[in-house]
């Protein structure tokens, strides 16, 4: 695949507090991405936390002490900014994009918003939206499965902590555990603060650091506990589904292992989607409305996870041949046909997503936080490119759809 020649530039810096900061300066974009990716989810709360780390990146757009929502609003308003925020099981990342000139506001901003006022006020509206997003994704079967398949999956594992919590854990949160919680996870050190496009580094770099001036360093940990697959088969009825909905987990690779590029391609040709293993045999068959297949890398674990929607009645007939697919591709292999395949879509896929600063940012943010080195858009894309038959093929030698953990979400009877 032949690259355009790049005026792309690597800065990085770690703050006297212990804020890391990266850039990927490229003087010819248009608009400006900046992110704190803070590394902080559902897998570091403590049971009666279940759910914290979301409600907490809502009450972030409440305000500051210097700022209400309202002018939260109109500041990023003011500077035609695309924002948002998301919470996964590890990350809380908060980001936007701007014109070049808008820049330093922009990182005014955002700084602020990391030390939140969290009004009781605010507190106690904004766990009323979030009661409602539970509400709202409980009428969701297809969404739920993973939560559920998760939870039983890594048992007992923080990994299979819901990112949303209960009704009953965001019911009977305070105010204080959440000030508690910020006050331990948002630690200069726990964080990450990303910028992509258009930027004056050094600029950028002075601003950060006199803005984080009175942020106090201090260590956060992060907890580990060892996890071992162990296959399973779980069917469970569930109130709101109409069609049976197939999660299937297995074990992967950690976004620390180099041999994640070979779990993505091997993923790719299981589910892509309209040129997979399971798009022939079961979407094209007409025995399930989707199927899919994908690769998830997280902080020293992974895993592999398949879904599939399908009428009730084609359940036995869809799991029976999901587990010759898997079976048969454990036992003989991949072709290189199909390795090359999965490699030129994933690698398309991940030059599309450096067209602007903004998909560019997310890359460079979480590589940061994972691994602490910057991996541009093209080594990625080089990485995949190089993956080679014989080391798909090893991923499957260790069996992992053998321990793999199929969770199934039926209607009621």
């Amino acid at each position: 695949m032949q690259r355009a020649a790049t005026t792309l530039a690597c800065k990085e810096a770690k703050l006297p507090n212990g804020l890391r900061v990266i850039a990927e300066v490229n003087p010819e974009a248009k608009s400006l991405a900046l992110g704190y990716f803070v590394k902080t989810g559902s897998r570091d709360e403590a049971p009666a936390e279940s759910g914290i780390s979301h409600f907490l990146e809502h009450m972030v757009f409440k305000g500051t002490l210097r700022r209400d929502a309202l002018e939260v609003n109109l500041e990023f308003d003011r500077m035609g900014a695309q924002y948002n925020a998301f919470t996964s099981e590890e990350n809380t990342v908060y980001y936007a994009a701007v014109l070049p000139e808008f820049g330093g506001r922009l990182l005014e901003l955002l700084t602020d918003l990391m030390r939140p006022a969290l009004r009781q006020e605010d507190f106690d509206t904004e766990k009323n939206v979030i009661l409602e997003e539970i509400a709202l994704y409980a009428d969701r079967p297809n969404v739920m499965l993973f939560d559920y398949a998760r939870s039983k999956f890594f048992r007992g594992h923080p990994l299979g902590n819901s990112v949303l919590g209960s009704i009953e854990s965001i019911t009977a949160m305070t105010r204080e555990q959440m000030a508690a919680y910020h006050a331990r996870r948002y630690a200069p050190a726990n964080m990450v603060l990303a910028m992509a496009g258009k930027l004056d580094w050094p600029a950028m770099l002075e601003q950060v650091a006199q803005l984080t001036a009175d942020w106090q360093p201090y260590a956060v940990h992060r907890e580990y506990p060892p996890f071992e697959a162990l296959p399973g088969d779980v069917r469970e009825s569930y109130p709101k589904a109409t069609q049976t909905y197939l999660a299937l987990l297995a074990p992967g690779l950690s976004a620390q292992d180099e041999r994640r590029y070979a779990a993505a391609v091997l993923a790719s040709l299981i589910g892509e989607e309209g040129n997979s293993r399971l798009y022939w045999a079961l979407t094209h068959r007409g025995l399930v409305e989707s199927a899919s297949a994908g690769h998830d890398d997280s902080d020293q674990a992974g895993l592999f996870y398949i879904y599939a929607q399908t009428d009730p009645q084609n359940e036995a007939q869809v799991v029976d041949i999901l587990r010759e697919e898997l079976n048969r591709l454990q036992a003989h292999g991949v072709s290189a046909e199909e390795v090359r395949r999965a490699k030129n879509k994933l690698a398309t896929g991940i030059v599309f997503a450096g067209e602007t600063p903004l998909n560019r940012l997310f890359n460079l943010g979480m590589g940061y936080q994972y691994n602490g080195v910057y991996e541009p858009l093209s080594e990625m894309a080089r990485k995949v490119e190089a993956v080679t038959p014989a080391e798909v093929n090893a991923l499957l030698e260790a069996k992992p759809f053998s321990r793999g953990f199929l969770y199934r979400m039926v209607p009621p009877d």
